[in-house]
């Protein structure tokens, strides 16, 4: 059974990926935050006391679920009611930010050329678009594999589907990726 502490910690440095991969999703910073927090608070209610081993899986799933929750719920409403904003032409959405992940200290503005931190954020930035850009279930495969680390199997109970699956959607991301950032000037 995983302690407070060790809920508390991972909780902690799992929410920043975790608000990244769902903004990836739905697009909205709001939605996506509600999401994460929501994935949290599921995680502590119903699963606090699996061993410390079994969270990181079990919250991967649950923030899938949530994710999807939200896309259901979100399509009732649209079925059953209109919002008067829904007619209003909104031609400057918010921006999105980008949130750095790594937290080593030759990631903050000050310890680098203001050159190189433009770049940076510039390469981030079209990397972000290039991953946004991707069909869903690759986008979540890519995500869960590369970015939460996840092994094969790990993804295939996360996303439900097989491992071939998986390696299918990683492949396809990986090409399109690939094929998008090539179009930007970019040799990943």
């Amino acid at each position: 059974m995983a302690s407070d502490k060790e809920l508390s910690d991972f909780l902690k440095n799992a929410e920043k990926k975790a608000f990244k991969r769902a903004y990836y999703h739905v697009r909205d910073e709001d939605a996506a935050l509600d999401i994460v927090q929501d994935s949290m608070i599921k995680l502590c209610t119903n699963y606090a006391d699996k061993p410390l081993s079994e969270i990181p899986l079990l919250f991967q799933r649950i923030l899938s679920n949530t994710v999807l929750d939200w896309f259901r719920r979100r399509k009732t409403r649209s079925a059953l009611f209109s919002n008067r904003d829904d007619f209003e032409n909104d031609e400057s959405p918010g921006q999105f930010e980008s949130i750095e992940v790594l937290t080593g200290d030759s990631d903050l503005p000050s310890q680098q050329s203001a050159e190189s931190w433009v770049s940076r954020m510039q390469t981030f930035e079209l990397i972000e678009k290039a991953v946004m850009n991707l069909p869903a279930r690759q986008r979540e495969a890519f995500l869960l594999r590369y970015w939460e680390e996840l092994d094969v199997s790990e993804t295939a109970a996360v996303m439900g589907c097989s491992e071939g699956s998986v390696k299918t959607h990683c492949s396809r991301a990986i090409l399109a990726l690939s094929k998008t950032l090539s179009e930007q000037g970019m040799n990943p």
